[in-house]
């Protein structure tokens, strides 16, 4: 059996608690969250030791211990990416496969920094939104998309991700320019891909599912909602990548992804006004 720790801010939390029984299911056993590290306790929730104690992981109290222990890690604190850098400063140098939940970073040069570290220590590294496994939008023929108007729920600092992903897959990582044109109610991001292709980005409330329409060249449309155990899928795909060390993520498409959110907020300020973004390179292994 191969053994996963976990490093987090607060392990008390949706993805820390859900993981370790889908990842054991998906590898039929043959890995298994053992150890687990919190930074500090969550406030107005469980302390870390009283989580390990619920879900039957060993606490443990610094994260060399998690990457003693642990053939596989993942740094989780998927809604404070501000600490990830911090997190994930030893598993990346240990060489050993790494996941770090989304939002990967909470900006472009953070994105790079952390790419960096692990290609320096030869560490298989990558990150991801589960909708990117949504085989509803893997249905979807990338060749030829002008436009996607794409739909979802959450706030646009932590849930963006589920829309832009989807997005930078299907349309490549070399965005343009970005323009807010939503409220504060109901955030929207416009996206410029150039040679007139677009991409829109909506929140539009929780009980908005994630949706795409999208749009060719050739004047056809199609309609995508992820309806499928999205979730599900990425676990496979993370226990695939435990399995082989290979990513399944370009890690260019990561550093758009970043580099959109952190550019939206900032459009966000002022509304209306293309906001250029930095030239992307795929120098990235």
């Amino acid at each position: 059996m191969k053994k996963i720790g976990f490093v987090d801010l607060h392990l008390d939390q949706f993805h820390a608690n859900k993981y370790p029984g889908w990842i054991e299911q998906a590898s039929n056993g043959t890995m298994k969250v053992v150890c687990a590290y919190g930074k500090q306790d969550k406030e107005g929730g469980l302390t870390n030791e009283a989580w390990c104690k619920e879900n039957g992981i060993e606490q443990v109290h610094s994260i060399e211990e998690v990457v003693e222990r642990s053939d596989y890690l993942i740094v989780l604190s998927p809604d404070n990416p501000e600490y990830h850098e911090e997190l994930s400063q030893l598993p990346l140098a240990s060489g050993k496969p790494t996941y770090i939940d989304k939002t990967f970073a909470p900006d472009r040069e953070t994105a790079i920094r952390l790419f960096e570290l692990a290609g320096k220590h030869g560490t298989p590294m990558y990150s991801t939104s589960a909708l990117r496994f949504a085989s509803e939008y893997a249905e979807l023929e990338p060749a030829g998309i002008q436009t996607i108007s794409s739909w979802g729920p959450g706030a646009f600092s932590n849930y963006s991700i589920h829309q832009i992903e989807p997005i930078v897959q299907l349309m490549g990582s070399n965005p343009k320019r970005v323009m807010f044109t939503g409220t504060e109610a109901s955030p929207a991001l416009l996206i410029d891909f150039g040679e007139g292709r677009q991409a829109a980005v909506n929140h539009l409330g929780d009980n908005c599912p994630f949706t795409l329409g999208v749009r060719y060249d050739s004047g056809s449309f199609k309609q995508a909602t992820a309806n499928s155990n999205f979730f599900g899928a990425f676990i496979e795909n993370l226990v695939h990548f435990f399995e082989t060390g290979k990513p399944a993520v370009d890690p260019a498409e990561t550093i758009a992804v970043i580099t959109i959110i952190e550019y939206g907020l900032k459009a966000s300020t002022t509304p209306y006004v293309w906001v250029e973004l930095p030239v992307f390179a795929n120098n990235l292994q």
